[in-house]
């Protein structure tokens, strides 16, 4: 069976993973290693830290699949971009040429084997379908460009996924919401999320406004209208023109958030929404299949999935927990694999822990190198879980860093900031004093799977906080509850994460709810932590009250000085 490198790079979140025998055994995004968040360059040490992982040299390597076309895309970047820069710098004819993808895996990873190049949608419906369990589904993606495609719809089975319609750029739902995003004063393709988490706070006043950008079409098909956009790659994502269709200044970031900009959010939203639950009835209906599998930077909108799910016609709803284009690398492999070897993989995530590990002598080591001020639970895992649990109820805020690092954006219980979500005042002390980050946006909980309909209206797993649920009537936990009542959920099973789930067990046996704060562990700006020295120096930069190492405890009276000088 073969050893296949996935690649995603050279946009934004790149990543590397290996599947070996059919098997996935590693998975990182680069900004873990480099430390610079949604690093896009060549994932030179992901990869590396892949192979070191599998015990493989490059020349072990069968084969890479790199996660788009660059032929395809030039096609697209040379009408959107090229002829606005006479005369043509090499450097950018450089940047641009299709060769320099293939050129940069073989002189910078020293891999001279085959590189295959997969669609970049069909690698974000070959992550999701792969990954699902499903011997057969319905497949949509939704993002803001691949090569031409904005939005696809497809199918998959044993004999591997087939997109059959999509929606070409510059007509795509994810470069609307960044557009806005930008419009509003956040960061285009690193808080988008941010909208989301504001849009409850406002009201749906300007949807007027969005039926005129956004119209529907036959199908699958959708537009933008064009007056108001520039997707050009230069200067703003909006025109002048939409300036004067709000009416209102665009908001420059850090400054004051008012009732307009939260209407906007809110109206941005609820459209976003309205037309993804009418394309993908229109899929269920095309497709008459029962399970559907979703991926793409815009299947990250957890509020939007929520109606999908409830409102679309599909039984069951998988989306890949690393949905955005670090995913990509995970479907362009998958799909590498199936080519090569005439087998459809099954492939399991794992409950995403597929990065870089923790080990306890790395812990235990890097402490005795600096601090003898620490608990060790080596071999005691009841007395570690006893203790955190207890400085939990006593409203400490936890870092949690465990085992093997998430794979994607989200941190799921091995690199983790944890805290109760019933004592007042948390989630304020969160935002402020270590996420140091708006005080409107929501945190997320973690509760035991089997429990999780006490404190939720839900009836269905979600492990990768994908989707949200609405707190139950009676129940107070209001660091995790956002202003519309709801929560992104993150269910813990025992299979999936043994040592958090008996963290949350732990909290139960002392007659709190076993429900958990869970949030990345990373300060603002920066990328989640991913060795056991990057988890020490988050530390010792925030507010928090606790590290958990491994299997070592220290507290913050224990931190020695010189540490704390070195950060002042």
């Amino acid at each position: 069976m073969p050893c296949i490198v996935g690649i995603s790079a050279f946009y934004h979140d790149s990543a590397c993973c290996l599947l070996r025998d059919g098997r996935l055994v590693a998975a990182a995004q680069e900004e873990r290693f480099s430390r610079i968040k949604h690093d896009p360059s060549l994932p030179l040490q992901a990869f590396e830290w892949c192979l070191q992982e599998a015990g493989l040299r490059a020349d072990e390597i069968d084969s890479v699949a790199y996660y788009e076309r660059p032929g395809a895309k030039l096609e697209r970047q040379l009408a959107m971009d090229l002829p606005a820069f006479p005369p043509f710098h090499p450097d950018r004819l450089l940047q641009l040429d299709p060769r320099a993808v293939k050129d940069s895996i073989a002189n910078r990873l020293g891999y001279t084997g085959p590189v295959e190049c997969i669609g970049h949608h069909l690698s974000h419906a070959a992550s999701s379908f792969y990954f699902s369990g499903f011997e057969e589904a319905a497949l949509f993606n939704a993002d803001a460009v691949g090569e031409w495609a904005t939005t696809t719809y497809g199918k998959g089975n044993a004999d591997g996924c087939t997109l059959f319609e999509q929606v070409n750029f510059p007509h795509s739902l994810g470069l609307l919401y960044s557009a806005i995003t930008s419009y509003l004063g956040f960061r285009v393709n690193n808080s988008e999320y941010k909208v989301m988490g504001l849009a409850p706070y406002g009201e749906p006043r300007f949807m007027g406004v969005f039926e005129q950008l956004l119209q529907d079409g036959q199908d699958g098909q959708f537009q933008l209208d064009p007056a108001f956009f520039n997707f050009s790659g230069r200067g703003k994502m909006y025109t002048p023109a939409l300036v004067d269709l709000f009416g209102i200044p665009a908001r420059e970031q850090e400054s004051e958030i008012t009732g307009d900009h939260k209407n906007i959010a809110r109206s941005l939203q609820l459209a976003l929404e309205e037309m993804l639950v009418k394309k993908v009835r229109y899929l269920h209906k095309k497709t008459a299949l029962p399970h559907l599998c979703m991926a793409g930077g815009v299947a990250l909108n957890c509020v939007a999935n929520s109606r999908i799910s409830r409102e679309a016609g599909f039984e069951r709803v998988f989306i890949q927990p690393a949905a955005g284009d670090a995913g990509g690398c995970l479907g362009a492999a998958a799909v590498a694999h199936h080519r090569l070897t005439g087998e459809c993989p099954r492939l399991n995530m794992s409950g995403t822990k597929l990065g870089p590990s923790i080990v306890k002598e790395d812990a235990v080591r890097l402490l005795n190198l600096s601090s003898e001020n620490y608990t060790s639970y080596v071999e005691d895992e009841a007395g570690l879980l006893n203790a955190v649990s207890d400085k939990l109820t006593e409203g400490k805020i936890i870092g949690w860093c465990q085992a093997k690092m998430e794979f994607g954006p989200r941190a799921l219980g091995a690199r983790s900031i944890l805290a109760d979500p019933s004592v007042p005042g948390m989630q304020e002390k969160v935002n402020k004093l270590i996420k140091r980050r708006e005080a409107f946006r929501p945190f997320a909980p973690a509760v035991l799977a089997e429990h999780a309909e006490d404190y939720f209206e839900m009836d269905k797993a979600s492990p990768y906080m994908l989707f949200t649920f609405q707190v139950k009537p009676g129940v107070s936990l209001p660091a995790i509850t956002h202003v519309d009542g709801s929560a992104r959920v993150q269910t813990v099973s025992k299979q999936d994460d043994p040592r958090f789930y008996g963290l949350l067990q732990a909290l139960r046996a002392k007659g709190r709810a076993p429900v958990l704060l869970n949030t990345s562990f990373n300060m603002r700006k920066e990328p989640i932590v991913c060795t056991a020295e990057d988890a020490v120096i988050c530390f010792i930069r925030t507010g928090l009250d606790v590290l958990v190492l491994g299997d070592v405890i220290i507290e913050r009276d224990q931190v020695p000085v010189s540490w704390l000088k070195w950060w002042e």
